[in-house]
């Protein structure tokens, strides 16, 4: 499976938010301060998660339909990895 340049950027960038979050720790930042950043690590997550899907989608039809396949079973894995990944 190849992934975009964006995908790992993304993961990055939420590398650096851990290693953030890890530092407001060690400050001993306020409770709700963590609770912010870690709920945006989270959505930074889900919304990776979603991407990695969709390309991986696009990719499995794409190759399903330049043989002349049935699409059907490559949306019903994709959408199921996508409930898993929940």
């Amino acid at each position: 499976m190849r992934y975009q340049r964006a995908l790992r950027n993304r993961l990055c960038r939420i590398e650096g938010q851990i290693r953030g979050v890890l530092q407001m720790m060690d400050r001993e930042r306020e409770c709700v301060d963590v609770i912010t950043q870690c709920t945006a690590i989270r959505k930074a997550l889900d919304r990776t998660i979603a991407a990695v899907v969709a390309e991986t989608l696009e990719q499995r039809i794409r190759r399903q339909m330049e043989f002349g396949n049935e699409t059907r079973d490559e949306v019903a894995a994709a959408i199921d990895l996508f409930v898993k990944s929940k």
